[in-house]
């Protein structure tokens, strides 16, 4: 009789305890790259997020993932990665695209020969991006014509390449009415098969996708007509704020707006802008 001894299963992975000094040290981290503050509380959001990164390379621990991450640059930009928040949607907080559509459209549609610049900042996965050259494009007939182009910047590079797929499930594309779907987008599939739409040529001829710390040199000159800048701030302290609202403030061109999400508010700043509506600023 012949016995096959086969081998043992692996052993399961560790569930590697996340300690108050391994959080304060990712906290740490996070802020002195991104301006990012981790709260108490979002302790159990750092360990599932980098859990599978430990898993990945192989280590036991959080306090061998620092010495990692502190040794390897490509593994402290994957943590920063790895612990931003990118929720969108299309059309989110439909007020602002309201306002771009009847009252910056229209005074752009009365000059033609002006140069357009909008700068969406935290762009995620590219929703807002798209949905502003949307908006462009069924209110400024001529845009073709026209010298027009939206930055879309975001610290992720992985969500960046998921904006530049411009690849959406259908689920994720609610907030845009079927007209709008079947003039803007194609019908397409994600790489694992699920019935999606994909952003046309009119739409991604008009958007620049790069990656930028908002906390490190800006390198474009500016100056721009819009800056979408929304649910991004929230996770900033107050002088991280009030700085970028100044830069803000100094890459708008005059009569600028800029735009922030409906959770924020510029009134515990300082800062030089006319309050036009809700989460909603002019230079």
């Amino acid at each position: 009789m012949t016995v096959v001894r086969t081998a043992p299963p692996p052993a399961p992975f560790l569930d590697a305890e996340l300690s108050p000094a391994h959080f304060r040290a990712v906290a740490t981290r996070l802020y002195e790259i991104a301006g990012i503050q981790l709260r108490e509380g979002k302790e159990g959001l750092v360990k599932s997020r980098l859990a599978k990164r430990l898993r990945a390379l192989g280590l036991p621990s959080y306090e061998a993932y620092l010495a990692r991450v502190e040794a390897d640059p490509a593994e402290l930009a994957e943590m920063v990665d790895q612990l931003t928040t990118n929720k969108t949607n299309f059309f989110r907080e439909r007020a602002h695209f309201d306002f771009l559509r009847d009252v910056l459209a229209a005074q752009w549609r009365a000059a033609p020969a002006r140069p357009l610049r909008i700068w969406s900042a935290g762009c995620s996965t590219g929703e807002e991006p798209y949905t502003l050259a949307m908006v462009l494009r069924d209110a400024i007939p001529d845009l073709a014509q026209r010298d027009v182009r939206i930055l879309a910047t975001d610290l992720s590079r992985r969500v960046l390449a998921q904006a530049r797929q411009g690849v959406y499930p259908d689920a994720a594309t609610d907030g845009i009415s079927p007209d709008e779907l079947r003039r803007h987008f194609t019908r397409a599939t994600t790489p694992n098969g699920v019935p999606a739409w994909s952003a046309g040529p009119g739409l991604r001829q008009l958007i620049t996708f790069a990656p930028l710390n908002l906390m490190e040199r800006w390198p474009m000159r500016g100056p721009f007509d819009a800056i979408f800048c929304r649910n991004v701030m929230i996770y900033f302290d107050k002088g991280t704020q009030q700085t970028l609202v100044d830069r803000y403030h100094a890459l708008l061109a005059p009569g600028g707006h800029l735009f922030v999400g409906h959770s924020e508010s510029l009134s515990a700043l300082r800062h030089r802008f006319a309050y036009v509506q809700p989460a909603l600023y002019r230079k």
